[in-house]
């Protein structure tokens, strides 16, 4: 059943994250080269400290265009407040919240540490699989 199968068996472990000191034109780039609308920023310990996204991006280009020689850190633009998810948790469960939420992905932690992500599309390929079986 939906509700026994955990995250964990349909997350991606490849996770593109960012350092909250990196220059977060670089970090655009990196976005817009990858085709993703947000990743995780991760501290040097491996905590997980925020979110950067497409928008949090756009900021930044918006203070280039105002000013070419300006210089900002992924810190100053990121979002502190992560939604995660649990490895464990049912793939059912995380569907309900995609529908409840306006998130694309969600963070997958595991004993507090950053293991993978969960997508919009990971759960729709579970379910399509589900039916299958």
């Amino acid at each position: 059943m939906l509700q026994d199968i955990p995250v964990k068996r349909y997350m991606s472990s490849y996770v593109l994250s960012f350092k909250p000191e990196q220059e977060v034109l670089e970090a655009a780039k990196l976005l817009a080269d990858r085709g993703i609308n947000s990743a995780p920023v991760i501290d040097d310990i491996g905590n997980l400290v925020g979110v950067l996204s497409d928008t949090d991006c756009m900021s930044a280009a918006i203070k280039v265009g105002f000013d070419p020689d300006w210089k900002g850190l992924v810190r100053e633009f990121m979002s502190d407040s992560v939604v995660t998810v649990e490895a464990n948790e049912s793939i059912l469960k995380i569907a309900e919240r995609f529908l409840k939420d306006r998130y694309r992905r969600y963070p997958v932690m595991e004993d507090n540490r950053l293991i993978g992500q969960i997508t919009r599309l990971d759960v729709l390929k579970a379910l399509e699989q589900m039916q299958k079986a």
